[in-house]
């Protein structure tokens, strides 16, 4: 009974910058859990590489060029996926860019927009896009991906724009659940602390910065994307079909502190 909740065959998965990282990390893991894979990303070459991994291990995998900022562009993509496969069960909102380590007052307005442009408004556009098609279903799972960054101030890079966007895609987490949880459409996110992932890349292992993220951290070490994307199973899956609005971190202990 509990572990056929975890199963996803029959459904459709969109995955927003899925060529890498904790996008295809996600969707190895929903692939494994059986559903039908959509992965979305800008870089196409990279995208042919995630697919053609994801078929080698037998998931059901395709994908489509696109950029979360431009709107239209995901609406049409939004409306692809319908055409192909009929419906869109589950989102995975991936995609994002970190940009860190510019003090607050060094920041130029480019920097800011960019920053939320990707992480918050290209969420909200995605969300808006595939949840239209749920909620003419009745039915669908959205899972975004925030940060620990939402809930904390980080040390010692100075990262003002991020951690605002995460925090508002928290908040955009929360509204769209209550406002959609009456019409069956579930939306969670996943909160992660560092990750082992190219976009921590610019840490040196060896920089006082980096000892300082492992320091600060309960469990002594980066996450994994694998560990990332079990949670993202989860909440896009069956087995969390009481839970919406919820932020899940995921973060080897880093707020506890």
């Amino acid at each position: 009974m509990y572990m056929e909740k975890f199963r996803l065959d029959g459904r459709v998965a969109v995955v927003t910058g899925g060529a890498s990282g904790i996008g295809l990390a996600a969707a190895e893991a929903l692939g494994e859990a059986g559903a039908t894979l959509v992965l979305t990303d800008r870089d196409q070459a990279a995208l042919n590489t995630a697919v053609a991994s994801l078929e080698k291990m037998g998931a059901r995998a395709s994908s489509a060029l696109m950029d979360v900022t431009d709107s239209t562009r995901v609406n049409a993509v939004a409306a692809d996926v319908v055409a192909q496969h009929g419906y869109v069960d589950i989102l995975i909102n991936n995609a994002g860019i970190a940009r860190s380590e510019t003090a607050a007052e060094d920041v130029a307005d480019e920097h800011w927009l960019n920053v939320i442009d990707v992480n918050l408004n290209g969420a909200f556009w995605c969300a808006r896009a595939f949840g239209r098609h749920m909620l003419a279903r009745g039915a669908g799972a959205i899972v975004n991906v925030g940060s620990m960054s939402g809930f904390i101030v980080n040390r010692p890079q100075p990262q003002s724009y991020y951690n605002a966007s995460k925090a508002a895609v928290h908040q955009l987490t929360r509204s769209l659940a209550a406002e959609w949880a009456p019409r069956g459409v579930r939306v969670n996110a996943v909160a992660p602390t560092y990750i082992n992932t190219p976009i921590n890349a610019f840490a040196d292992r060896e920089s006082a910065m980096f000892k300082r993220w492992i320091d600060a951290t309960p469990m002594g070490r980066l996450g994994e994307p694998d560990e990332v994307a079990s949670v993202i199973l989860f909440l896009a899956s069956d087995a969390a079909s009481l839970m919406t609005g919820a932020i899940v971190l995921a973060d080897g202990g880093y707020t506890c502190w």
